[in-house]
C-alpha cells in the first residue's frame, strides 16, 4: 500500500556513509531514498521542496551540528541519529529521535530501525490519530564502558557520581564508569525523577530510602546533602510528599 512507502533522506558529510546508507535503503522494499545531502543546511532547503518521512541524521557535520539542527528545526519528520558517537545518545533522545544507530551500521541493526519507524508511520496514518509525539517514549539510555556499549534504563539508575570528566553510574544492577560530565547528564535527566543534591551527585528521587542530616539514604549508599541544594532537597523531595500529624 502507498502510504506504507517511507520516503527517507540521508544526510551525512562522509561519502562512503552516504553509500552505505543509500544501499541499506534500497534493499528495503518499504523506504525510498529521496535525497542525500552533506549537511543540514542543505536539508532545510529540501524539507521546503519534498515530502519527507524519515531523516537519517548524522552528528558530527560542518556548517551545523545535526543536533543543533534538531533543536532549531520548528518540525521535522521522523529522525534516526547515525553517529559514530555514543556519547550524544541521551541528548538525542531528549530530542526525540527515534532510534540511534552507532557507525559501524550493521543492516540487521538498520533493519530493526527502519520496522520501527514503518510501524510508526503506520500508527500516524490510521484516522483519528493526529496528535502523538514523534517517538514513543524513551526509557534507556547508551553508555560506552570501554569497548562496550552498555545499555542504562532509567527506572535502574540509584544515582550518579560525577570524577572530573567521567561519571559512575550506580544502578539495581552494578555500577558504570563512563566519560560524561554530569553537568551533562543533569541536563537531560528528568526533574521529576533525578535531583542534583551535590556539586558531585544526582539521586533518583524514586530510590531515596531516607534522608538523615545532611545525607540521602539508598540502599547501603549515603549520599550528601551539600548546603547549596539542601532547601531545594527539602522541598521537592521531602515536603511535597510529606504525610505529618496536623
Amino acid at each position: 500500500m502507498n502510504n506504507a512507502i517511507i520516503n527517507c533522506v540521508i544526510v551525512d558529510d562522509e561519502p562512503l556513509a552516504r553509500e552505505g546508507l543509500s544501499n541499506y535503503v534500497r534493499e528495503v522494499d518499504f523506504l525510498h531514498l529521496t535525497a542525500t545531502c552533506e549537511n543540514p543546511l542543505e536539508l532545510l532547503d529540501l524539507l521546503d521542496q519534498t515530502p519527507v518521512d524519515l531523516i537519517f541524521l548524522d552528528i558530527q557535520m560542518p556548517k551545523m551540528n545535526g543536533l543543533d539542527f534538531l533543536k532549531i528545526a520548528q518540525k521535522t519528520p521522523m529522525v534516526i541519529i547515525t553517529t559514530a558517537f555514543p556519547s550524544y545518545a541521551l541528548e538525542g533522545f531528549q530530542l526525540d529521535v527515534l532510534d540511534y544507530l552507532l557507525k559501524p551500521i550493521t543492516f540487521e541493526r538498520f533493519f530493526k530501525a527502519a520496522r520501527k519507524a514503518r510501524d510508526y508511520h503506520l500508527l500516524l496514518m490510521k484516522p483519528g490519530v493526529t496528535d502523538l509525539n514523534k517517538t514513543e517514549k524513551q526509557d534507556y539510555f547508551f553508555i560506552k564502558c570501554g569497548s562496550k556499549y552498555e545499555k542504562i534504563p532509567l527506572e535502574d539508575i540509584l544515582y550518579v557520581e560525577g570524577m572530573q570528566n567521567y561519571v559512575i553510574i550506580y544502578t539495581l544492577k552494578g555500577k558504570y564508569l563512563t566519560i560524561l560530565s554530569l553537568k551533562n547528564l543533569e541536563e537531560n535527566l528528568s526533574e521529576q525523577s533525578f535531583i542534583r543534591v551535590h556539586k558531585s551527585y544526582i539521586v533518583a528521587i524514586g530510590k531515596i530510602d531516607s534522608i538523615e542530616g545532611n545525607e540521602i539514604c539508598i540502599q547501603n549508599s549515603k549520599i550528601p546533602i551539600s548546603r547549596n541544594y539542601r532547601e531545594k532537597v527539602i522541598g521537592q523531595v521531602i515536603t511535597k510528599r510529606l504525610w505529618d500529624k496536623k
